[in-house]
């Protein structure tokens, strides 16, 4: 039959258009944050181990090819004086720059940039055209190289093909093939908002919103112009202070950064913005992935618009030399417009060969300076460090080295998770470096005198807990290894309950003295014991997988600054709130279990099981459904599901569970309790193990999950 009405046979929206449940209820909590460890949307496969694929990269080879590519112009998108070093250098940067120290997630650990919103972000302006530069190497090398180590090591490799000595790099970082749901950008509804928005006020930078870094949406640092774009450039100063300790760099380091990344390379407004085309997101099918396209006038080479500002920052931009600070002292300074109509600071009668050549080296143009830049010699202790610098090109060239190898692997963890023969071999205390621990003892033996240390069934599932709570795979950080919760800050959080962690860290320390076995694996060996004991005592005889070789991290290579923002403020599976939040108890909940990397399930079975077993902060008893505290029981799901209670709000973040016939409270529990009974999916899965069927595969779910917490930082264990 032939269809001649011209109508359509598919259901418009039906798929991608159409309103989801979030839309139609947006007070519903949403689980998509949970929703990341799907391996179906990874083409290589489960088998797929990338470390693998690396020890078959002929790393010469690629070294080699992408330093080639750098001085191989296209027609199509022309390198600047024929050098794409500064291109490269601006998406590894844009890559890597995104890490915030707070929740730590961003950075360039998993090749994001290829995904929105960060393929569209205005600050990312024309990086799609870097990455199609790099195709072909991607496409020579395949799975042997990830498109998030090979965007690093293009920056990298581009720095020491123009003259500068780097640090090192490491391989080791996977794709993710999709964006990263969990990384809360703003709430800003538009492109650039004003910084106000996301500022208690904006003349106190430090009353930007957590975990927020960057001062307005959209932007990797902050606004080149300006503070809102209004040029001043000890405000600027202020907010580019804060924004780069949100990401982990002291004053040395920002000035380093600044200079360095400005010693080479160009900035982009001749032409006017109004003619470029819409972001990769936006584009039309034909445009294939490409965004900010111009179809008005030339658009590319000399004429391109990126960021607005026009021009280069020193005489000789494809170099590395000391030509930022050598302009930057040598002249007077002052506000003028770019031809996209961008403020910019340009040299006060700079000598005709001071000015750097455009990017055909057809003639001689003025270099520039962003607010950002005149920060470094307006804000006194920026002077006073770029003026070291400035007098001092090889400190200079040494703090860069290690500032840029920081920036682009901070958000890698430790050193054992680091791959290749360029890696650098100093430990670096923002590494949370961890001696190697004794391995070869009688693990049966030192549990037995762990049994008999008198510490209770408590006091080993809760410090256990409480020592490996503070993973965070955004940046593999914390954790059980190192045993840093018996060192500042950690042993005195209040969270961490400090008079019972001290009284049962002297057992494990005085344990560890006669054994020789680090204080690390005495915590998660006596957690572990708690729970097989906690198992018995529910009626199933299990055995909790436990991997010696811990370590003991000392206070001289703790960074105790940089650990605390690691400190849990709230932690649902221990029914803790350190106060009253405006953010529900149940969406701190599954930000805290993205973090430590759990799904739904093993939220839910955790939740339960800590429960039961009395581990609540401070010995309350919300949400302790069950008669047998202390017994791995599935009590907790079979009263949750039980119609025998009616729920009450009791006060803020608390509730009553009464008894419908006998109109008495048996039960009180707050929200991280009963969301497990009123979100459709958390009570899908709370009723599987409610019921009668489940209680031995509760206590096995349970012991997985625990088991996964334990070893989360144990990269040894899963490495090749």
């Amino acid at each position: 039959m032939t269809v001649v009405d011209g109508t359509c046979p598919v259901v418009h929206g039906a798929n991608t258009s159409m309103k989801s449940g979030q839309e139609w209820w947006p007070n519903a909590l949403n689980l998509d944050i949970l929703a990341q460890h799907d391996t179906k949307t990874n083409p290589l496969g489960s088998a797929f181990n990338y470390r693998d694929e690396l020890k078959k990269l002929d790393v010469d080879a690629l070294v080699a090819d992408v330093k080639q590519l750098l001085v191989t112009s296209q027609s199509w998108w022309p390198a600047d004086w024929g050098h794409y070093g500064g291109l490269m250098i601006r998406m590894a940067w844009h890559s890597a720059g995104t890490y915030r120290i707070a929740d730590g997630r961003g950075g360039g650990g998993s090749g994001t940039q290829r995904f929105a919103p960060l393929n569209s972000w205005p600050d990312n302006g024309n990086l799609d055209k870097a990455r199609r530069l790099l195709w072909p190497i991607k496409k020579k090398y395949g799975n042997r190289i990830s498109w998030a180590d090979l965007m690093i090591l293009a920056g990298t490799l581009s720095y020491e093909a123009m003259g500068h000595k780097t640090f090192g790099f490491a391989f080791g970082r996977e794709d993710l093939w999709h964006p990263e749901k969990d990384t809360y950008w703003g709430s800003e509804k538009e492109w650039l908002a004003p910084s106000d928005e996301r500022y208690g006020s904006v003349d106190d930078p430090s009353t930007m919103e957590n975990p927020l870094a960057a001062v307005q949406m959209g932007l990797i640092y902050v606004n080149p112009e300006g503070v809102n774009g209004q040029p001043d450039p000890l405000k600027t100063a202020a907010q580019v202070r804060e924004t780069f300790a949100r990401m982990a760099m002291n004053d040395e380091e920002t000035v380093a950064l600044t200079a360095g990344g400005h010693t080479v390379g160009r900035a982009h407004g001749n032409g006017r913005a109004e003619n470029l085309g819409p972001a990769p997101e936006g584009a039309d099918i034909h445009e294939q992935g490409l965004g900010w396209n111009n179809h008005v006038s030339r658009g590319v080479g000399k004429d391109t618009v990126t960021s607005g500002i026009e021009g280069a920052w020193t005489t000789n931009p494809t170099q590395w030399d000391n030509g930022y600070f050598t302009l930057l002292f040598k002249y007077d300074w002052q506000l003028a417009k770019s031809p996209a109509g961008a403020w910019q600071w340009e040299p006060v009668d700079i000598a005709e060969e001071d000015k750097p050549f455009d990017v055909e080296g057809t003639a001689r143009q003025n270099p520039i300076m962003t607010d950002a830049d005149m920060a470094m010699i307006k804000d006194p202790i920026y002077r006073e460090i770029s003026e070291r610098f400035y007098n001092d090109p090889e400190y200079f060239s040494e703090v860069f080295a290690r500032a840029w190898f920081k920036l682009t692997h901070r958000d890698m963890g430790p050193r054992t998770r680091y791959v290749g023969p360029l890696q650098p071999t100093e430990d670096l205390i923002w590494q949370d470096p961890v001696p190697a621990g004794k391995a070869d003892y009688d693990v049966a033996a030192v549990a037995q005198r762990i049994r008999n240390s008198g510490l209770s069934q408590t006091d080993l599932i809760v410090t256990a807990w409480d020592s490996a709570r503070t993973y965070r795979d955004s940046d593999k950080r914390g954790g059980a290894n190192g045993a840093r919760i018996r060192l500042a800050p950690q042993r005195d959080w209040h969270a961490n309950e400090p008079e019972r962690l001290h009284r049962v860290l002297g057992v494990y320390e005085a344990l560890s003295a006669e054994t020789g076995v680090s204080v690390a694996d005495l915590i998660v060996l006596g957690g572990n014991l708690g729970v097989e004991d906690a198992a018995r005592a529910a009626g199933v005889e299990v055995s909790v997988p436990f991997h010696p070789g811990r370590g003991d991290a000392t206070q001289e290579w703790t960074d105790a600054d940089s650990f605390a923002p690691l400190e849990p403020t709230h932690d649902a599976f221990r029914n803790y709130l350190q106060k009253d939040y405006t953010v529900p108890a149940e969406e701190l909940m599954l930000d805290r279990a993205s973090l430590m990397n759990l799904t739904a399930v093993e939220l839910t079975c955790l939740v339960g099981g800590m429960r039961v077993l009395g581990t609540n902060f401070g010995g309350t008893q919300h949400g302790v459904f069950t008669d047998q505290v202390g017994a791995l029981t599935n009590d907790f799901f079979v009263t949750l599901t039980d119609m025998t209670y009616v729920w009450e709000p009791a006060g803020f973040n608390a509730y009553n569970l009464r008894n419908r016939s006998t109109g008495q409270v048996e039960h009180t529990a707050t929200r991280a309790d009963l969301v497990f009974g009123s979100n459709s999916i958390l009570r899908a899965y709370a009723e599987v193990y409610a019921q009668d069927d489940s209680r031995e595969k509760f206590v096995h779910d349970f012991v997985a999950a625990w088991t996964k917490v334990m070893n989360a930082d144990r990269f040894d264990l899963v490495a090749s």
